[in-house]
């Protein structure tokens, strides 16, 4: 079996939608070295393995504004159709029964990796901004400039989140 440095960088094609960090179909289908139509033919036939938590496809509307953020081709010109498919952590280990491979293999335990690795960011994330707060209230507002630089300096280098839509369910 491959090393996991033979699958590309992961983490830049994570997006947040719904709330729920997800890897789309084509970058799933990129990541497995095999066609999108593949992979969606391989969910289609095993549809009751995907629930909605699972795996989702985006709205219309979620779709228009991910083409419209990452400037993606126009259909017209052999860009998607179709809104594709967005799957949760669960549902890229559920791939992992239907598109039975070594590169599917190697490929889903390096996306578990990636969002163990996420996991472990954001709770440490968490943990810094509940003490700076507590540190915040303790000197009574003493060293407002060094906590407001803080707490810049974190927002700023925490996670890349360049792949983010920002609809709610509700918007949806």
């Amino acid at each position: 079996m491959k090393s996991s440095e033979s699958v590309p960088n992961i983490e830049s094609k994570v997006y947040l939608i719904r709330g729920e960090k997800v890897l789309l179909g084509h970058d799933l289908a990129m990541l497995y070295e095999i066609p999108t139509n593949r992979l969606n033919q391989q969910v289609k036939r095993n549809v009751n393995r995907f629930p909605s938590d699972f795996m989702f496809v985006l709205s219309d509307q979620e779709f228009r504004i991910l083409k419209s953020q990452f400037v993606t081709s126009s259909s017209n010109w052999g860009g998607s159709r179709t809104p594709p498919m967005a799957f949760t952590e669960q549902g890229v280990a559920m791939l992992s029964s239907v598109l039975n491979s070594d590169r599917a293999i190697e490929v889903n335990i390096a996306v578990m990796r990636t969002f163990v690795k996420l996991r472990k960011v954001l709770i440490l994330d968490k943990a810094f901004e509940e003490r700076i707060v507590q540190l915040e209230q303790k000197y009574d507002g003493q060293f407002k400039l060094v906590f407001d630089a803080i707490r810049e300096l974190v927002s700023t280098h925490s996670i890349p989140r360049k792949r983010i839509i920002g609809l709610s369910q509700e918007d949806a």
